[in-house]
Order: C-alpha cells, then sequence, then structure tokens
C-alpha cells in the first residue's frame, strides 16, 4: 500500500495559495482621453476645425476606456467563422462575428468614422473626419477596415444616380448586422473587391466578365444591371452590404456596385470560398470570392472601370495613412505608460536615460507621422476649390501612405521591446499592434506601388512638383537643416524624374520634406531641433539604425521634454 506524501505549502486564509506579492507591475493603459490629453491633436482642431472638439473629445475618451479596449481584445480572440450553408443546406454565404466586434461597429457609426466628411456642414470637414479615424485606430484597427471603405464610397455612389439611395444610407450613424434591403436599413457597411489571384495591383488584368442583363428602376432611378462571373481574391468584410468590384465588358474594365441584397428581398448570387487566415487583423474577416449569376449595377462607362475607382483611391489612402499614424500613436502611449509606471534600478524605466532617449525618439516620428497625414486631409479638404491644395493632394497622398504605413512596423517592433517579454503575450494589446503594424502598408497598394505613383504624379504633370516646393519655399531661411532637406529632394526629384530607380528615396525626401515643413510651423523647438537634427540630410545628430540612438546636439533633459509632450496620460 502507497503511503501519501503530504506537501506543505504556505497558504493564507481561505486556504488559498500565497508564493508572493504582486509588486511593481505596469499600470493599464485606460482611464483616460486619447484626445484631450494629446497637445497634437487638440492644437491641430483648434488651429483647423474647433467646432468638431466636441466630438473628438468624445471619441477620444472610448480610445481610453477600458471597455471598449476589452471589446477590441474579444473581437480578436474570437474571430469571424464563416457560414456557408444554413442547417437545411441552403448556401447563404454569411459570416458570424463575436459581440464585441458589433459594439465597436456600433459605436464607431454612432462617432461619425465613417461619414463626417459627407455629413458636416461645417468647414474642412475630411480635416475633422481624419482625427476621428485617428482614434479609432487606436482602439481597434479591424475595424478600421469598414470604417474607411464606407467613408471612401460615398465618393463612389456620387457618380452613378441609380446609388443615391446608398449614398444617402452610407451617411447614416445607426450600425446594423443584418440582410435588409438598403432602403430598409438605417444605415449600410460597404466593402472593395478588386483584387484577383493573376493581377494583384494591376487592376488591368482582371478576368471577371460581365454581361448586360436588363435597365431598370432601382429606388427611383435608372440602374443598368450586369450579370458577372469571375473570382477575386481578397474582399474584406465580406458580410457587408454592397460592394465595389471590377469586371471586363467587352474587354474594357468596368466598375460596378454589387448589393448583397436585391430589391425583391432575394440574396444575391455572391459566394464565400474562404476567410483568409491572416497573420494581423484578426477581428476584420478577409475572403476569397465568386461570381456566378451575380447582379451589379454599372457604375460610370463601359471600358472606364480603373479611372473611376483610382477616384476613391485618394480617399482610402488617406485613411490608412491616418490609420497608421493613430497605430503609431497607440503603440506610443502603450510604451510610455508601460515605462512610466514600471520601475528598474532605483526610477521608473522612463526616466532611465537610455529609455528617455527611445521615447523621444519615437515621440518626434509620430508626431511628424500624424501632422503629415493631417495636411493631406487639410488637402483634401480643398480639391475642388484650390489648385495648389489639389496638385500638393496628388502628390502628397501617396507618398504619405507610403511612409506612415511603411513607418508603423518599426515603433510597434520598438514599443513591443519598451515593454520586453509581456509586450510579446496576447493578453498585452501591444501584441496585437505588433501583428497589426504592416498591414496598411501592404493593403491598397504597396510601397512601391505608392512610390510609383508619386512619380507618376511628377510625370504627368510637373505642376505638381511645382506645387510641393510652393508649399516648403516659404519655410526656407529659418533653419539651414530645412533648407539642407529642400535642397536634398529637389536634386532626387530630378534623378526620379528621369529614372524609375530613384522613385522610393525621392518618396521618402518628399515626404521628410512635408513632415518637417508641418512640425516647423506647428511643433515645439525641441521638437523640430530633433527631427531636424536627425532626419535632415547630412545631419549633425548622427542618427542610427533604429530608435534611440540620438547623439549629439540632444541631452536627457530636452528628451524628457519631449516625452512629457507625447504624454497622454
Amino acid at each position: 500500500m502507497n503511503t501519501p506524501i503530504t506537501i506543505d505549502v504556505p497558504y493564507t486564509s481561505g486556504n488559498r495559495y500565497h508564493t508572493h506579492q504582486v509588486l511593481n507591475q505596469a499600470e493599464p493603459a485606460s482611464g483616460f482621453n486619447a484626445f484631450t490629453g494629446d497637445v497634437v491633436l487638440r492644437e491641430a482642431i483648434q488651429r483647423e476645425t474647433p467646432w468638431a472638439a466636441a466630438r473628438c473629445e468624445a471619441l477620444g475618451a472610448v480610445a481610453g476606456d477600458a471597455e471598449a479596449q476589452e471589446h477590441a481584445r474579444l473581437a480578436n480572440r474570437y474571430i469571424p467563422e464563416l457560414k456557408t450553408h444554413d442547417r437545411f443546406g441552403n448556401r447563404i454565404d454569411w459570416v458570424e462575428l463575436h459581440p464585441s466586434w458589433h459594439e465597436l461597429m456600433q459605436l464607431a457609426w454612432k462617432h461619425e468614422v465613417p461619414n463626417l466628411s459627407w455629413t458636416a456642414k461645417e468647414s474642412q470637414p475630411h480635416y475633422a473626419r481624419a482625427v476621428l479615424s485617428y482614434l479609432w485606430n487606436q482602439v481597434e484597427q479591424g475595424t478600421g477596415c469598414p470604417t474607411g471603405q464606407t467613408y471612401a464610397s460615398y465618393a463612389g455612389f456620387q457618380a452613378e444616380p441609380a446609388l443615391k439611395v446608398w449614398a444617402d444610407k452610407a451617411c447614416g450613424n445607426v450600425y446594423e448586422f443584418s440582410r435588409r434591403e438598403v432602403a430598409e436599413k438605417p444605415s449600410v457597411v460597404i466593402g472593395y473587391a478588386m483584387t484577383e489571384k493573376q493581377g494583384g495591383s494591376d487592376l488591368r488584368k482582371t478576368q471577371t466578365t460581365a454581361v448586360f442583363s436588363h435597365s431598370g428602376d432601382y429606388h427611383g432611378a435608372t440602374a443598368h444591371w450586369y450579370e458577372l462571373t469571375g473570382h477575386k481574391w481578397f474582399c474584406s468584410v465580406p458580410q457587408s452590404d454592397g460592394f465595389f468590384t471590377l469586371a471586363k465588358v467587352n474587354g474594357g474594365v468596368t466598375c460596378f456596385f454589387l448589393p448583397r441584397t436585391l430589391p425583391d428581398g432575394s440574396y444575391n448570387h455572391y459566394f464565400i470560398q474562404r476567410l483568409k487566415d491572416k497573420s494581423g487583423n484578426r477581428s476584420n474577416p478577409s475572403s476569397e470570392i465568386e461570381y456566378f449569376g451575380t447582379l451589379a449595377i454599372r457604375v460610370g462607362e463601359e471600358g472606364r472601370g480603373i479611372r473611376e475607382i483610382l477616384s476613391h483611391s485618394h480617399l482610402t489612402r488617406l485613411d490608412f495613412a491616418i490609420g497608421s499614424a493613430g497605430l503609431m500613436r497607440q503603440a506610443l502611449t502603450l510604451a510610455m505608460q508601460h515605462t512610466m509606471t514600471r520601475s528598474a534600478f532605483g526610477t521608473s524605466i522612463a526616466d532611465r536615460p537610455m529609455m528617455t532617449n527611445v521615447l523621444a525618439d519615437m515621440a518626434v516620428e509620430v508626431e511628424a507621422a500624424t501632422l503629415f497625414a493631417l495636411r493631406v486631409a487639410k488637402a483634401t479638404d480643398h480639391l475642388e476649390s484650390n489648385e495648389h491644395e489639389r496638385l500638393l493632394a496628388r502628390m502628397a497622398t501617396p507618398a504619405a501612405k507610403y511612409f506612415n504605413c511603411s513607418r508603423a512596423p518599426s515603433i510597434a517592433n520598438e514599443a513591443l521591446q519598451c515593454h520586453g517579454g509581456n509586450g510579446f503575450i496576447e493578453e498585452n494589446p501591444m501584441a496585437r499592434l505588433y501583428r497589426e503594424a504592416p498591414l496598411n502598408s501592404v493593403w491598397e497598394g504597396t510601397a512601391n506601388m505608392m512610390c510609383m505613383d508619386v512619380r507618376r504624379a511628377m510625370l504627368k504633370d510637373p505642376h505638381t512638383i511645382e506645387a510641393l516646393f510652393a508649399e516648403v519655399k516659404p519655410l526656407a531661411g529659418q533653419d539651414a537643416r530645412f533648407d539642407a532637406m529642400i535642397q536634398h529632394t529637389e536634386r532626387l526629384v530630378n534623378e526620379a524624374v528621369k529614372e524609375e530607380f530613384f522613385a522610393r528615396p525621392m518618396a521618402e525626401s518628399v515626404a521628410r520634406l512635408l513632415q518637417g515643413a508641418e512640425l516647423l510651423q506647428h511643433s515645439s523647438q525641441e521638437v523640430v531641433d530633433l527631427f531636424l537634427g536627425t532626419r535632415a540630410p547630412g545631419a549633425s545628430g548622427a542618427w542610427g539604425s533604429h530608435y534611440g540612438t540620438l547623439s549629439s546636439g540632444v541631452d536627457h533633459v530636452t528628451a524628457q521634454k519631449i516625452v512629457h509632450r507625447a504624454a497622454v496620460i
């Protein structure tokens, strides 16, 4: 007979094991306002759109709310599930999502993230809406896809009178997850389905075909319906109410809008083949779909589909530039909260000189990205009324999309390191940001595609080059380091116009130049000095390959001022 072994363990009252005290843990980044605590955003709204301050403050509170953060965690923990058939064997092609996804979507629609640009009567609504999107991307990035797509869709609906009902519903503020017909819904969620296996970013390679079906009344206007056959390799938010898509008509790529539910209440032939198993952006279902006998309304003329869809791309690219800046801001906030509320070697981690170097360097990068994206949003508000702004937007939008989206992963990586091993644990939102950060750089055109577009704008209309330098040359003479940036960019623009090989360094130089211009006008002297002392060509700061390699010209006290400027909690 075996004798039982008794283990003598320490315990407290109630017989609960007690081996140690939990000490020196960082405080959670919650209970703050991401707008009122952010001096860069506050000043930007006060400067350009003070009418939107209350809206931004309300959404800023959501970004810092522990309940909203928990919804973000749950939506990414319990990922979407495809339901191709119901229990009776009927094809339904639907996606089930965790209740937290729907809670987040309700919050986004309630706070006007998808539509403020189109509903506000005040000046510069795109600018105000950009700040909302920036804040929303500090809540949860997966829902940033449908908010951004719905935002851009409104411009597409304007091209087709039969889609006025969709334009009206895209302005709604009450989210509804249902398959009701558009006229019955308070608002709609819109998706895009463009990419095919064989073509990728080259939309001219579209294989999907469309054949005219009929014309008829559709909510008070004449719609031209076509029958689509083909596939799409990437379709995000496939449970949306409708989609912009491309198909060839007699060999010409044409734009279409595809309602999920048809006017008679029946479901369109729209087949979700599978959901993508993505590295990040887990809450947001992305899918492969097929069309077979699928009805869609033609948008614009036959054969003009790429031109039509590119008219939306300015808005989606702007939203990606804004979204990546918001993600960078969230990563910085998490890093600062962790290092400021956890101690090591007798001080807070943030006050250790080496960590101060890192945080200050990151803070400058985030502020530069933020102001750059907001400048593009301001230009977007004046596309129709100001030729300088139109030309600047044409070139600066892809530059901002390229640069901000490419810098986000580096900020996420450094912010994760500020947490140590805890940053790599899924309970920590930092791990989700780390996986999320690279996505925007490949969505809506990779880095090279954006740099090619910057160059294409300059080749097609040299006035875009004139607009770039007209934007920055009034600031010349204030700082020799900024003057060097202007000269460096002029040289690279000339080289890139002649040879595509230089397009990428040129686009980076354009981005840095416009960042520098915004900082000179709207930031503190400490931030300007650090930026120009490290990012300008030939800068004396001897900036290294990683954040936290600030050297000559920057001391611990100056870096601390920059860190305190960036603190939101």
